[in-house]
């Protein structure tokens, strides 16, 4: 939620130091390269060298490539072997890129949670090299007999399920009485050759591998979020008024009609008192002023208690069954950090930076103060601070919670995470963890290659054509080995100005990006409802902001009025229901579009497939001439197809050149699937 970062002053003890050293490791053993007879460079995808599983989930089309070749003119084959934990495997063969590359291409698709491997095994192709030698000379009179010997040869070393096609190809070969012509036309049946594309001859077999993947369950990769604040359901500011896990739970049916799969609460601890915030971020509270729940922890209790206001822990488990029953799951945020009286605070323990004046330092990134919160020092006690952290997230697992949005992650050390990440992940792995890490790319790499299961993105300011262009090319390329995308349209922490400024349109524009471009998104509270109003120009903060006051909402006014983009966030989650290629990230491919206020593109798994056209432009009309690439959409250059609009429900007949107006007043954008045919 917030950086909470500061500059440790004191010495790290010695058991930190021995603690830290002696940690052992989760990296794996990496596969050797270069191995056997032939030569296999760049294997794709694949995570520090094969030290760290790829990642996957179950369902997922995961897409391998690699560089292969041998030496001369010799043809040489290239199977994918993808393997689970217990032992099965199935082998495909991978398909050379026409482009002169050397590259070749493959996929798997995992149907069970758990470890998997795949290996890329090379051989000498015979078949296809005396197949392509003879289909040149046989033509030209040269070696005849000597090449339709060979052949038959060749042929007698297959094993086929059907011998009686194969002998007959032999013979044929040897069948003097035929032209040369017709003895190699004998040799080449396409029954037979059918059957050794399945069942071919494999000289010289070299593996390269295993390259270690790890399918997470479906949730892992598809999914929308909705984060809700209790306190503000059933509250009141006239009279102060705490809402409570009762009242959100009245909430939870309109969510799951909206199509949303996970709700994520705040941290719903007690909140400390010390230096407690006011209104707006103020540093003076009023009375009955609930500031910050990021602030962690008081008399009351800490990270393993609900805030008395919100109810008991009963309560709490009653609206997780109630999330359950609605086919939905509860996100909790799990924060490490602390109010002044919280209980690890006023204990001694030695998880805090202690300053010159015997003080413990509070968070600050200047020039930002946070003086309601204390960040966790790691290297006092590690060994200790661990094991309590460990046992925050096993209470909350036992009372149903499943996911967890860590607040922060990238202000603790990156092998603390290895650590505790990997714990839960030997006992519980269907336990998800999402990082809210808006940091340095390099961290933000680290933490997903250490465990975390989805990351927030720069997404909320990746506004323009081009950034979002660029940004999903690496997220759906290069990062999608080792991170996960969750792309939240705003958060308590970022109103960013173009939903300031950009009127309802913005709304639906932005809500459309995040919910097509990635697998996973995620809408903060309000936006349905348009909230825009910052606290100042030039922040990004909101007026009179959730994080430090309730916030009722009269949410039947605002569907009675037809002020709510509800309506149309159902739509959109309907459609990413319904439509596989919404649901994967590695597929997306950007289209033409003569408009730098327009963006395009598709996305697709097995015979779905879809094309995205979405109008940034929140102001005004828009038009654009759309050039698809058809190959990529699995048609031919001069193919028609059927564009059906999944918004308005209108049908176009389209080519690889089509006209496209969007006014976002209307429609700020074209979900199409597509089928073969005209209208």
């Amino acid at each position: 939620m917030r950086d909470n970062s500061t500059e440790g002053s004191g010495a790290p003890s010695q058991a930190a130091e021995d603690y830290w050293r002696n940690l052992p490791s989760n990296n794996l053993t990496p596969p050797q390269t270069l191995t056997g007879r032939f030569t296999v460079l760049d294997v794709w995808p694949r995570v520090e060298g094969g030290r760290r599983p790829v990642k996957a989930a179950v369902g997922e089309l995961v897409m391998v490539n690699c560089v292969a070749f041998r030496e001369g003119h010799d043809r040489l084959g290239v199977d994918l072997i993808a393997s689970d934990g217990h032992g099965r495997s199935v082998r495909s063969p991978m398909v050379p890129r026409d482009n002169g590359t050397d590259i070749w291409d493959g996929n798997f698709r995992p149907d069970h949670e758990g470890d998997w491997s795949f290996s890329i095994a090379t051989y000498s192709d015979i078949l296809a090299t005396w197949r392509h030698r003879a289909e040149i000379k046989i033509p030209a009179g040269v070696d005849v007999e000597l090449e339709l010997e060979e052949g038959a040869r060749i042929l007698a070393r297959a094993e086929v399920p059907d011998r009686t096609v194969l002998d007959k190809a032999i013979r044929g070969l040897r069948n003097t009485a035929l032209t040369p012509a017709g003895r190699l036309a004998a040799g080449l049946d396409e029954s037979l050759w059918k059957m050794l594309r399945e069942h071919p001859i494999r000289d010289l077999e070299s593996m390269c591998g295993p390259w270690p993947v790890y399918a997470d369950r479906r949730r892992a990769l598809f999914g929308s979020w909705y984060e809700l604040f209790p306190r503000s359901e059933g509250s009141s500011l006239d009279p102060l008024r705490s809402g409570t896990f009762r009242d959100a739970a009245q909430r939870l049916p309109v969510i799951a009609e909206m199509g949303f799969d996970v709700v994520y609460l705040p941290p719903i601890h007690p909140v400390g008192t010390v230096n407690r915030k006011g209104p707006n971020n103020s540093l003076t509270p009023g009375p009955g002023d609930p500031g910050s729940p990021w602030a962690i922890g008081s008399a009351d209790g800490g990270h393993d208690t609900v805030h008395p206001d919100l109810g008991t822990i009963d309560d709490f488990d009653a609206f997780v069954a109630s999330t359950r029953e609605l086919g939905m799951e509860v996100a909790l945020d799990l924060a490490l950090q602390v109010a002044p009286d919280h209980p690890w605070a006023t204990s001694g323990r030695p998880w805090f930076t202690v300053r010159a004046d015997g003080s413990i330092a509070y968070a600050e990134n200047p020039p930002k103060k946070y003086q309601d919160i204390y960040p966790m020092w790691f290297d006092g006690d590690p060994a200790g601070l661990v094991a309590e952290v460990l046992r925050v997230i096993h209470y909350w697992m036992d009372h149903g919670v499943r996911i967890f949005r860590v607040d922060n992650p990238h202000t603790k050390p990156v092998r603390f995470w290895d650590h505790v990440l990997g714990e839960i992940k030997r006992t519980d792995p269907d336990v998800l963890f999402l990082a809210e890490a808006f940091t340095r790319p390099p961290m933000m790499r680290a933490l997903a290659e250490v465990g975390f299961h989805q990351s927030y993105t720069y997404f909320t300011w990746r506004n323009e054509k081009w950034e979002l262009e660029e940004y999903l090319r690496e997220l759906s390329g290069p990062s999608s080995a080792f991170m996960r995308p969750n792309f939240f349209v705003n958060t308590p922490d970022i109103l960013h100005s173009y939903l300031q400024y950009g009127g309802p349109a913005a709304f639906s524009i932005r809500a459309t990006l995040g919910a097509t471009m990635s697998p996973t998104w995620g809408v903060y509270s309000g936006y349905e409802l348009f909230e825009h109003v910052a606290v100042r120009p030039g922040s990004e903060e909101y007026l009179d902001s959730e994080k430090y006051q309730y916030r009722p909402r009269d949410w039947d006014k605002a569907a009675a009025e037809g002020k709510t983009l509800a309506p149309y966030l159902t739509m959109l989650n309907k459609i990413r229901r319904e439509h596989p290629a919404l649901q994967q990230l590695r597929h997306i491919v950007f289209q033409q579009i003569d408009s730098d206020r327009m963006v395009a593109f598709s996305k697709r798994d097995g015979d779905d497939t879809i094309i995205v056209v979405v109008t940034l432009d929140p102001f005004g009309p828009r038009e654009a001439t759309l050039h698809l690439d058809m190959p990529s959409l699995g048609l031919d250059w001069h193919d028609r197809f059927v564009a059906q609009d999944l918004i308005s429900g209108q049908s176009f007949s389209w080519s690889a050149t089509n006209f496209v107006r969007l006014d976002p007043h209307l429609s700020c954008a074209h979900i199409m699937s597509i089928r073969p045919g005209v209208v």
